[in-house]
């Protein structure tokens, strides 16, 4: 945000700077994560696009880190979709010994990382985000990996922690990924934020200067606007930035419910707009379909008949998708 904007409505720092707004439902999250942790295998945790993902598994990693009997390891290569098992016990290796250590071949590979996480005699931990970009074959072979290296009684074992967006977990249910999906424990941070008013009212304290309400910034009514049109924490960060940049050429302080009316940009509401929240484009929903990707951007712009429309919209429905 602009200094300038941010003077106008005494702001001490930018929105996107407020921190993590934590609710009883991510406490709960938390708290079941780390306890499927404790067990060791496969966890997915997933939310749509803009919901606090990232944050999330920031926060939970940091505290993680601190607890000294959970081992934390996060894999750093971005290249998702190259992504091979391979790469992800070389980071275990360097996290648990360090970047010189000198990882074995072929089957004393997989016999040393399991002597050395059982010597820890705690769980460990390794987080991948972005896993819905990973290769099906990479998803197979930590099932097996996880499988593998947890065999037997020992307080050391593996938690592999897969992080997405909601098409990880309906891919993981399609019949030939259910020998993943019925072995992994399922989070979902979707309405972990189930008071959107709470969190925009919580947004603009963490912002304003002392002695500065909420009054002063936004009236009631802009309030509620945002509260009834915004999805994700992502949208109402973004929004609440641009109805204040609008505010401020208006000269209007406080900010109004016309003025927030104005900011609403209308492809929120849009299925495509919502189909992308969900992790899916052309190609994947058309895969997930089964339709040629001609039709399916036809069936998101809303150009196919009500009739055809109207089965998409059921199928989707039944895989799970909630639009």
């Amino acid at each position: 945000m602009r200094a300038d904007v941010m003077g106008y409505y005494k702001l001490a720092k930018d929105v996107r700077q407020a921190g993590f707004f934590e609710t009883e439902q991510h406490k709960r999250i938390f708290s079941q994560i780390r306890d499927a942790i404790r067990q060791g295998g496969l966890i997915v945790v997933t939310g749509m696009i803009g919901c606090g993902k990232t944050i999330s598994l920031n926060r939970l990693t940091d505290n993680l880190s601190k607890d000294s009997r959970v081992v934390v390891s996060q894999p750093l290569w971005v290249e998702k979709g190259k992504y091979q098992v391979s790469t992800i016990i070389e980071a275990i290796f360097y996290d648990l010994k360090n970047d010189k250590y000198v990882i074995p071949h072929g089957e004393q590979r997989e016999r040393r990382l399991r002597t050395l996480i059982r010597s820890e005699r705690k769980p460990v931990a390794v987080f991948i985000d972005e896993a819905h970009n990973l290769p099906i074959a990479t998803l197979k072979g930590l099932k097996h990996l996880v499988e593998t290296l947890n065999k037997g009684i020992s307080p050391g074992c593996l938690s592999v922690i897969l992080v997405g967006h909601p098409k990880l977990q309906n891919d993981l249910k399609r019949a030939s990924m259910q020998e993943i999906g019925y072995r992994s424990s399922p989070f979902s941070l979707d309405g972990a934020i189930d008071g959107r008013r709470q969190f925009i009212e919580w947004l603009i304290e963490q912002t304003v200067q002392e002695g500065v309400s909420i009054s002063d910034v936004f009236e009631s009514e802009a309030i509620d606007l945002l509260a009834e049109k915004l999805v994700t924490p992502l949208q109402i960060v973004e929004h609440l930035n641009r109805a204040m940049e609008a505010g401020h050429a208006a000269g209007e302080k406080p900010v109004s419910a016309s003025i927030v009316t104005s900011v609403l940009s209308g492809v929120i509401e849009d299925l495509e707009a919502t189909i992308t929240r969900l992790g899916y484009d052309h190609k994947a929903l058309a895969n997930l379909l089964n339709v040629s990707q001609g039709e399916a951007r036809q069936f998101l712009a809303g150009r196919l008949d009500s009739a055809r429309s109207a089965d998409l919209h059921e199928q989707l429905l039944v895989v799970g998708l909630p639009i």
